[in-house]
């Protein structure tokens, strides 16, 4: 029996908090072997993105074809796409992929920092989110690809994942970390309606890489064969409990890393 193995195709954040690095670093902590195709090279610190190279569409493409050539990859994780370009080459690469693809619409760093073009977001939204097996924005993110106000409740946020499916998304987690309230909710929006995940606000600055993590704590447990339901519902206590463990670590002088293992050291 194969290993289970979770595929990222994201940017690289060279301070290790978000990007490829938080994707490989989630599976590893959730016992699933991490492969990877970068889509940029990011030049960032806990404080800022000082530089976004991004890679062409044939070195994104040659770096998924070589890994599924040689790897059973049993689900995918998508994040920062770079450009338009990228957003169709890999639509391309993945068009036979027969497993599930969680859709992270990376579009703004932790500092504030633009990482996509307004081209590329159109591109993500007609090639690959009729592709996902479930996408996750933030609420600023399903904004955008909405081109509506940001939800405020939870009405409004299942509205919006309601929404986003008739894009084609099989089904849409609308992260709430960017609400207000002691209460962060995330909202599942699926063909049989919406279910909320609720936890307490933890208050802390040491949140950089949260979206990455989540969508790839997600991909990881669907890797290992579970349901959308219980992948979503077992990544957000996950994602609570690397939260809650954050302050433990001492990583740059901005918004830090949370503490992807939190389960093996401390």
């Amino acid at each position: 029996m194969d290993t289970p193995t979770a595929l990222t195709i994201a940017g690289s954040d060279s301070g290790g908090g978000a990007g490829i690095q938080a994707d490989l670093k989630t599976f590893s902590a959730l016992s699933v072997f991490g492969a990877s195709a970068v889509t940029a090279v990011t030049a960032q610190n806990t404080r800022a993105v000082t530089l976004v190279k991004v890679l062409s569409p044939e070195t994104v493409m040659a770096q998924i074809e070589a890994v599924r050539a040689d790897i059973a990859v049993h689900a995918i994780k998508i994040g920062m796409l770079g450009s338009a370009a990228n957003a169709h080459a890999i639509a391309q690469a993945l068009k036979d992929f027969p497993g599930p693809i969680v859709l992270d619409p990376v579009m703004v760093a932790k500092s504030g920092d633009a990482l996509v073009a307004d081209n590329a977001v159109a591109a993500l939204r007609e090639a690959l989110i009729p592709l996902a097996r479930v996408l996750t924005p933030n609420l600023p993110e399903a904004a955008r690809l909405l081109d509506r106000s940001v939800a405020e409740t939870q009405e409004e946020m299942a509205t919006q994942g309601r929404a986003l499916r008739a894009l084609g998304a099989e089904a849409v987690l609308m992260k709430g970390g960017h609400g207000a309230g002691p209460v962060c909710v995330d909202v599942l929006v699926t063909a049989s309606g919406a279910t909320a995940f609720s936890s307490a606000r933890i208050k802390t600055r040491n949140t950089h890489g949260t979206g990455c993590s989540l969508s790839s704590a997600i991909a990881a447990n669907l890797a290992c064969g579970a349901t959308l339901e219980a992948a979503v519902a077992a990544a957000h206590a996950w994602l609570q409990r690397a939260i809650a463990r954050a302050d433990e670590l001492t990583i740059g002088s901005g918004h830090g890393p949370v503490h992807h293992f939190h389960a093996v050291w401390s």
